[in-house]
């Protein structure tokens, strides 16, 4: 819902330092694989209940996945930049959940909910993608993107949000869960509607 109206504030920053790194020969790619594997060690601090370095490297995973864009849009744009980049997104929203889950197992249900409710927001948003590529259904809403993204109420900017807030707050996870749960279930209705609207014509 937020990300159209973020992108207006951070896509200056991020192009510039995108525009340096693409000139001393810094791949997209290997921007997409570094901020996975710090995202990665978000996950081990989720497990051991260190949330103050989970959220550091939470927000750090965000700026590459904000940056790589940036630089491939200065050096070459691939599909498998796009790739890697949706696929590598969608495993770490779960794995933060999951780890999270992993250092207090009594909240199991619910980040298994929170986690459902992804594969709904996922599944929508990818297969969307994938027929407008087909029908050469384009959108510059959320800048220049591999694929089509599809709007919602629960899209990056909310996602970062939930993380920040689980790891400022821990004991309120299951509320967070399951309310923003509930929200990524409607995020998904109203892309169905919109993908019957689209593609019935």
């Amino acid at each position: 819902m937020l990300d159209a109206r973020l992108r207006k504030l951070i896509d200056p920053p991020l192009d510039s330092l995108g525009r340096r790194l693409a000139r001393l020969g810094v791949s997209a790619n290997s921007v997409t694989w570094t901020g996975f594997l710090v995202g990665c060690g978000a996950w081990a601090m989720l497990a051991l209940g260190s949330y103050g370095w989970a959220l550091a490297l939470i927000l750090l995973n965000r700026l590459a996945d904000g940056l790589d864009g940036a630089v491939a849009r200065h050096a070459r744009l691939t599909d498998l930049g796009g790739y890697l980049d949706i696929v590598l997104d969608f495993f770490f929203y779960a794995g933060v959940v999951f780890f999270f889950a992993v250092g207090r197992p009594a909240e199991a249900l619910p980040a298994a909910f929170l986690i459902f409710s992804f594969v709904g927001t996922g599944a929508s948003f990818l297969t969307f993608a994938a027929l407008a590529a087909k029908r050469g259904i384009t959108s510059a809403a959320r800048g220049s993107k591999s694929i089509y993204y599809l709007g919602g109420l629960t899209e990056g900017t909310e996602t970062i949000a939930l993380f920040v807030g689980i790891c400022l707050l821990p004991d309120l996870f299951a509320w967070f869960a399951w309310i923003f749960g509930a929200l990524c279930w409607l995020t998904t209705a109203v892309r169905v509607w919109q993908a019957v609207e689209t593609f019935r014509r």
